[in-house]
């Protein structure tokens, strides 16, 4: 298989009509470790408008069960991705996402913001700031961008923008006008930066921290009351980054796809999981049948019990 093959096939495939499966190569075969970094830190920004950050900080759940919420996410988002939105299990990611959604009073505004960062995040990751092994073409932005209007809408989304640049200016003066500290905001930061650096070993956490927070922009930094990275780490980082899609371009293309659950950063369910069954219930949001349940105190919301995440096989 030749290196720009995927690529190729892409361009065979129509922008609208077949983004879905455009979505599935560029994540899973051109750049998966890419575009899970850049969703990562797109989920992350959404901290920094007050409404959003409080929020999550006010479910505990990214600050005292944030492996949970993190795999909860990366799993949820990946089986819509890799199963696509018909029946099957990429459908009972959906139901499970909006189900959760719908228990609180989240604003359209806030909705339309969370789903402009993943549209633009990826975009900028590998284009404008060149950490990908080669750029996104226009045709391949556009196929990126209609599989976000396509989830937009299952979630029921209104008035989603239609292009690229109509998402870039969407994310963009949002956060101009919203980005704010919060008390809420900050510890759902703190808790997943911590998270983050739980990922690599020991010895080299006390650079990733800094190493991070250098590749967030001033208005992100500020925002959460964090210092401003030195000019050095901020190099250092970028020019990191940079070097890595260099090496990545001379390596072989990838022809069996990398999904997110195969990350090994996902450590909930090391037995599977049914994504109709983890996530978090809250009040008046309907249980499986037979699924045991904890209760968080702080909200009363439910969670999936210690081996709860997969249904039990019926013996006759």
């Amino acid at each position: 298989m030749k290196r720009f093959e995927w690529r190729d096939r892409i361009h065979t495939l129509d922008a609208e009509a077949d983004c879905e499966e455009i979505a599935r190569i560029l994540a899973a075969h051109e750049f998966p470790w890419d575009i899970e970094q850049a969703l990562s830190l797109a989920l992350y920004r959404t901290y920094a408008v007050p409404s959003v950050g409080q929020l999550l900080a006010d479910t505990r759940e990214f600050t005292e069960r944030t492996q949970h919420r993190y795999d909860d996410t990366a799993l949820i988002l990946n089986d819509i991705m890799e199963h696509g939105f018909g029946p099957g299990r990429g459908r009972d990611a959906l139901r499970r996402m909006n189900q959760m959604h719908r228990s609180y009073d989240i604003s359209n505004d806030d909705y339309l913001y969370v789903l402009s960062t993943f549209v633009v995040m990826p975009v900028r990751w590998i284009n404008d700031h060149g950490y990908g092994w080669r750029c996104l073409s226009d045709h391949e932005t556009a196929a990126h961008t209609n599989y976000y209007r396509k989830l937009g809408r299952h979630m029921g989304i209104k008035e989603i923008p239609e292009t690229y640049e109509e998402f870039c200016h969407l994310m963009d003066s949002y956060e101009a006008e919203h980005f704010a500290y919060t008390d809420g905001g900050r510890a759902v930061s703190d808790a997943t930066l911590e998270l983050m650096a739980g990922f690599y070993p020991a010895w080299q956490r006390p650079l990733v921290r800094p190493f991070t927070k250098a590749l967030l922009d001033d208005r992100l930094v500020k925002a959460f009351g964090y210092p401003e990275p030195s000019k050095t780490w901020r190099a250092l980082a970028s020019g990191a980054l940079r070097l890595r899609a260099k090496v990545v371009r001379r390596m072989r293309p990838r022809k069996e796809p990398r999904w997110a659950r195969q990350s090994p950063n996902v450590r909930s369910y090391p037995e599977g999981y049914d994504p109709a069954r983890i996530g978090t219930f809250p009040q008046g949001c309907p249980v499986p049948h037979g699924m045991a349940t904890v209760e968080v105190p702080a909200t009363g919301a439910l969670v999936p019990a210690p081996g709860q995440a997969v249904a039990p096989t019926t013996e006759d």
